[in-house]
Parts: C-alpha cells; structure tokens; sequence
C-alpha cells in the first residue's frame, strides 16, 4: 500500500506527546542542554545548530513534496528525477528518519549524512559539512552516540517545516539559542555575536530602502544583516513584489560564517556570505580591482584589534587615504574601510576609546570630521556585550547628508536607556522603549536636555576632534530637595535615643558592679 505523506509526517512527529516543549526557543535549550557538560560551551554550538537546521531542511523538503503531490512515491520520484523542483534536495542518506534510525555508529553516519547534503547542494557546501560527529580526542569521542540519539530524539518533537512555523520566528529563536551560546563562551562571545537589541536599533538607524544594498564586511552570525532586513519589513511589510535589500557579507571564521548562512536561510533571507579576512583580501571587488560599493554598511567588528600597520600601508584598495592607525587599535582601519565601501550611510558598534584617543587615530578621527562625514555618536550603556562590560559605541557616517543636518554632528548619551537583562544577572539590555527613544532622537536629529544635543564641525575640531559623547552632553542629574528642618529634627530624635541607650547602659553596668 501506498504511504501518504500525511501519514509519514505524523510518525515523524509521534514523540511530541513525550517531551515537554512548552515554547519554541526552550525547545531549543532543551536540546542544546541535552548535550551539555559533555563538551565546552563555545563548542557544542557548532555541533547543535547544524542539526536544527538539517531537521528544518529535512521538514521543508517534506511540506515540498507534499505540493507536488499528495503520494509521496510519486513526489519524491518527481524530485530525484528534477531536483530543482525544491529549494535543497535532500538525499537518501541526509533524511531525518533515516539518520534517527540509525542503531549504531551514529556519529559516522551522521557525519557522511551532512556530506552527503552539501555535495548535492553547492549553495551549502562548506556550511553544513564542517564538523566531524565522530570525531574523538585522545581516543575520547567528543560527543557520544548516545548524546547524539538522545539530541536527535528532543529535535524530533516538533516539526519545522513551511506550514508548521514561520520562517521569522524561527530565525529569531535560532539567533535567540545563538545568544544563549554566548553567554558561555566568554570573550570569544564577541567574534560572533551581537545582542539582538543592539542589532536592532542598528537596523532602524541603516533604515535600508526598497531595492538598496546592505554589506556587513565582518559579519559574525549574521545578526546586524538580519535585523536590517527586518527593519525593512517592519516599515515596508512583506509582500512579495516589494524589492527587498540585497544583503552581503564576509567572516573569517569558518564556523562562524557558516552560522551567517544557515542563520539566513532559516529566516528564509537571500543573503550572499563570502569566507575570508576581509582586511587582508576584501572578497567584494569590481573588475578592475577597486572595493565594491554598497548602499548602507554596517558591522560590530573586533574592538582594538590589532594590525600590522606595513599591511596597511601597502593597501591595494585604497581603503586608508586618511591615514594608517596604530597597530594595537584598528578601529580606524575598519571605519575607513567601511567608508570607502559605503555610498551613503555607515554604522558601526566600537569601544568607547576610538572616540578621543590621540595621535594617528586623533589625525584620522580630525580628517573624517572636517570631511563632514560623521552624522551621529551614541553612547550606550554598559555590560550590553557578553564579551565585555565595557560600554560600546555607535558610530555613523553618512555620504549623503540633508541640508539641514550639513556641518553638524549629533551626540546621543543612551548610557541610562537600559534595563536589567531578562536571563543574564550580570548584564543590562535595550528596552523596546530605549531602542525607540534612541531610534526616534536619531531620525529626528532632535535636541533633548540631558540626552542629546548637536555641534558643528568646528566646534567638536577645536576639542581636538574628539568625539566623546560625555564632552558635549551630559545626563541631568537630580537633585533631591532636603528638608533642614525635618533632618534637624530627626537628628534631635536619634540624640534623644542615643541619651536613653547610655542611660540603660549606665544602669546595667551599676548592677553588675563595673562602675560606681
């Protein structure tokens, strides 16, 4: 007898009444726990998400095929015979039911199963086949065969597919497990990963229009070209004749940049993401050799970097015309990279001391003022990053300015606009309202006593082209109005207590014959 495709889902999902998944995103815990304790955090990260991207391939794969038709048999033959009729093809040995039930050597099985899905799709070839699942140190297995069953089973529980959830939401619960990743992985959080809120306001202050590039040239996970995206959908909707932004990338890590293409695809987003060191060979060029140019850029580079400032000054893109920064801090490098790369507005996520420290960055900082490129500075509050409790820096910059914004800069002191993180004791977060108040002063460009306040090029010059937000507007601070006569009389109280005390005191130590 003929299977349907209904009745092969619904054995698919027959583990769903056997775990507890109260909500989306701690599902997704609960299945990065399952594995937890076995291996570090920064690591089992790289093991994790490929997996919950393969289930939603896998599930996708299946509601395709149910479109073409009700008989399973007869869509997958369809499919294997034509295998552009679906987004990925899914061979034989890369399918979830085949892989869960596998008996024994599981993480060899698993391992050849991921191969075998990039060979078969070239737009995934060095993003799920990067981890061996069986690979072991000192004759060790890092992960067990019976971990990987146990994590397989947990992600069996729901099914991921088209008709069964979002691609939005989806992708916001994969960046939210990649955030929960950060919170353990310590200073190496920050090659990765951007919290969501700082993404966002960065999205609202690119503000991408219809049909405009976005380019990230050291985009971690992918977060600051998502919400970006979103930012686009928000203001202009979803609808499929809109032309959407054009995004584009470039990482030097490999398993951090195959975590920017599978974050994409699992928000169903066409994003193009290159591997490699963006400041040693930029991979976006035109032919003749020259940086490629893009609408809108924006990136949470490493903070201080360090560089070898004899690179730098053999550049051949000529990315540094303002000057080579020192070698212990490339903030500058990657501000005038992302200059030269942008046709109108730039915004970038550095440490707060890229904004009054002196000599060669003062000389380049000063260049880029009176070039009348710096639009806007935001100050933001502290332990925002999980790298770092320092507080961070937005910094823009804009090609493109109106006419009433010319010569001008805006300082925005957002160091009050946070609230305690929701999950992380130690750290603070972007309130939706912060994001609003921040986001609304910018597009705006409007004047608030005590939060923000414009000054002319000239000006910020003469303070030696400093540009820390603290010179020029500080937060007000409240004084509360003390009542003298209250206090006195409070103070005549606490005397009159202290007197019965010494009495008491006095009484007690005459008893007991210590004094006469």
């Amino acid at each position: 007898m003929i299977k349907s495709l209904y009745d092969y889902n619904q054995t698919m999902a027959s583990d769903l009444n056997n775990h507890n998944c109260q909500n989306l995103e701690s599902w997704l815990w609960e299945a990065a726990c399952s594995i937890r304790g076995e291996i570090e955090a920064p690591k089992y990260k790289d093991f994790i998400i490929p997996l919950i991207f393969l289930k939603r391939l896998n599930d996708v794969f299946e509601d395709e095929l149910t479109n073409i038709s009700s008989i399973r048999e007869i869509a997958l033959a369809m499919v294997n015979a034509d295998h552009k009729l679906v987004r990925f093809y899914i061979p034989e040995r890369s399918r979830w039911n085949n892989i869960t039930e596998q008996k024994v050597s599981l993480g060899e099985y698993l391992t050849s199963a991921m191969r075998d899905l990039a060979r078969e799709n070239p737009r995934l070839l060095g993003v799920v086949d990067q981890n061996d699942y069986n690979e072991a140190t000192g004759g060790s297995r890092t992960i067990s065969d019976a971990s990987l069953k146990k994590l397989l089973e947990i992600l069996s529980c729901k099914r991921l597919g088209l008709k069964d959830i979002d691609a939005d939401v989806l992708g916001n619960a994969y960046e939210y497990l990649i955030g929960k990743f950060s919170e353990g992985s310590g200073k190496s959080a920050g090659e990765f990963y951007t919290p969501r809120e700082v993404a966002e306001l960065m999205g609202r202050i690119l503000d991408p229009d219809p049909g405009e590039s976005v380019y990230d040239p050291a985009c971690g996970s992918g977060g600051l070209l998502i919400r970006t995206y979103s930012a686009f959908v928000k203001k202009y909707g979803s609808d499929s004749t809109l032309n959407f932004p054009k995004l584009f990338g470039q990482e030097i890590n490999r398993l951090t940049f195959a975590m920017a293409k599978m974050n994409a695809i699992i928000h169903d987003i066409d994003a193009e993401i290159k591997i490699g060191d963006t400041m040693e060979r930029p991979a976006y060029t035109n032919p003749d050799g020259s940086l490629m140019q893009f609408d809108k850029v924006t990136a949470n580079p490493m903070w201080n970097q360090n560089f070898d400032p004899g690179q730098l000054k053999n550049d051949h893109y000529d990315r540094f015309p303002l000057g080579i920064p020192p070698k212990s801090s490339g903030d500058w490098a990657w501000i005038q990279h992302m200059i030269t790369s942008s046709r109108k507005r730039v915004a970038v996520v550095l440490d707060q001391g890229s904004l009054f420290r002196g000599n060669d960055e003062e000389k380049i900082r000063s260049a880029v003022i009176a070039a009348d490129l710096v639009e806007c500075v935001i100050s933001l509050p502290e332990k925002l990053f999980y790298n770092t409790g320092a507080p961070g820096v937005i910094l823009i910059f804009n090609k493109s300015k109106s006419a009433s914004q010319r010569g001008k800069i805006l300082f925005i002191n957002a160091s009050s606009e946070f609230g305690k993180h929701k999950e992380v004791r130690k750290l603070n977060q972007l309130y939706s309202e912060n994001i609003e108040r921040i986001a609304d002063t910018f597009e705006t460009f409007q004047e608030h006593e005590g939060f923000s306040i414009t000054r002319s090029n000239e000006e910020v010059l003469k303070q030696n082209g400093s540009l820390n937000v603290t010179l020029y507007v500080s937060q007000m601070i409240s004084e509360e109005q003390i009542d003298i006569r209250s206090v006195l009389s409070e103070i005549k109280d606490i005397e009159g207590l202290i007197d019965d005390v010494n009495e008491k005191l006095d009484s007690y130590m005459k008893e007991l014959d210590y004094i006469d």
